[in-house]
């Protein structure tokens, strides 16, 4: 069988051009980068340019770049690393209702440890409610936490407005973009963001490697002790291979992204053709997108049972956050949306990518298509009512 696979909001397959990269690593840069001899200095220099390659996605300096684990080591780094500094009457956070669990999630649990925090309300377009945002931070917030484009949405925030109201107040910025990376073009001197988030493994680099943007004279508190790695501000070994692996990533990215840009727009409009033309069919999120994610409502459906029916047939995607995957909560996304649960419930997320091509839209539309209307059959057969 075909298969297709339309999640890459959940991870990408790894870019040969990235492999071949990580390769020749493997094999002879198995040097310390904090070594003296020759060894650690040819992992040094490996580090280095990888760092330049990521700046320069992102329009910062190297010496702003900061290696992880992943973006929601990157996501915990920038809210516990400001917490850490804040002092009062400056201790409050403040996050949207649609971040990332990496953000959600940490700011409950400081919210747990004693910090002040607020949540933003979302409209049903999936922007956020900046009326709600300006009324909840003031001179005792200490950090914003909003995210440049949504993981389930693709809707684009508007990150501009959300910087200068924090700013205004004497807050910090901190913006997930992990799902913009790659496809939006980001310069954080332009965003003027105090701290970015990024993931290797969203833009064909491997799992296990992130990024977090400092800009220059933002204070954190270091979380991960140990060397002096990253500056002082990461503990630990540099993952020489993973990083030279996002570099790669980060430097074909950057080549792409206005061809790869106009390409995924023109595949997800024509396949949100074909399922909007299905009748009950509905839209999540409107204003500005990431060209490759569409999140659309199938009225009458259990969209669990409608993945795994896709899956059965050779399409891969999505009811929401992979992060979420076995949850019994449904997307708190959607639902911070104002989304009603039945609509939320029935809700698939499609995430096309640098692999995918028209005739497999196409293939993926007649099989949502055949899908729904065997479902909505049974559904209302007798033997499933009585």
């Amino acid at each position: 069988m075909e298969r297709i696979y339309l999640d890459h909001n959940a991870t990408t397959p790894v870019d040969p051009r990235v492999i071949e990269a990580m390769l020749g690593v493997l094999r002879d840069g198995f040097g310390n980068a904090s070594s003296l001899h020759w060894f650690g200095q040819q992992a040094r220099a490996a580090l280095d340019q990888a760092r330049a390659e990521v700046a320069r996605l992102i329009g910062a300096s190297p010496a702003e770049i900061v290696f992880t684990a992943s973006g929601t080591e990157a996501d915990n780094m920038a809210l516990r690393g400001a917490a850490g500094t804040a002092r009062p009457p400056r201790r409050g956070i403040v996050y949207s209702a649609i971040e990332h669990h990496a953000v959600m999630n940490t700011a409950r649990a400081l919210a747990e440890e004693g910090w002040p925090v607020s949540t933003v309300r979302v409209a049903c377009s999936g922007l956020l409610d900046l009326d709600d945002l300006a009324a909840k931070v003031d001179e005792t917030t200490a950090l914003v936490a909003v995210m440049l484009a949504n993981n389930e949405t693709g809707v684009i925030q508007p990150l501009g407005d959300v910087v200068r109201i924090a700013h205004e107040r004497g807050a910090l910025v901190h913006c997930d973009a992990v799902q913009a990376a790659g496809k939006l073009e980001i310069d954080v001197r332009a965003l003027d963001v105090d701290l970015l988030a990024l993931s290797g493994h969203k833009i064909y680099a491997p799992k296990g490697v992130g990024v977090l943007y400092v800009k220059r004279g933002t204070r954190l508190r270091q979380w991960v002790r140990g060397g002096s790695q990253e500056r002082n501000r990461r503990a630990g070994t540099e993952n020489i291979p993973g990083i030279v692996g996002l570099g790669r990533a980060a430097a074909l990215a950057g080549e792409d992204l206005a061809s790869e840009r106009a390409r995924l727009t023109a595949l997800r409009d024509r396949l949100e053709e074909r399922l909007l033309a299905i009748p009950g069919t509905r839209r999540n999120g409107d204003g500005p997108r990431v060209p490759n994610t569409t999140n659309v409502s199938f009225e009458g459906i259990e969209a669990e049972s409608l993945l795994m029916a896709l899956d059965l047939g050779g399409v891969a995607v999505s009811t929401g956050a992979a992060c979420a995957a076995g949850a019994v909560e449904p997307s708190h996304v959607l639902r911070g949306m104002g989304l009603p649960l039945e609509r939320v419930q029935g809700s698939v997320r499609f995430s096309l990518g640098r692999g995918t091509r028209e005739a497999e839209v196409d293939r993926a539309a007649e099989l949502v298509v055949a899908a729904v209307a065997r479902q909505r059959s049974l559904a209302r057969s007798p033997a499933t009512t009585r």
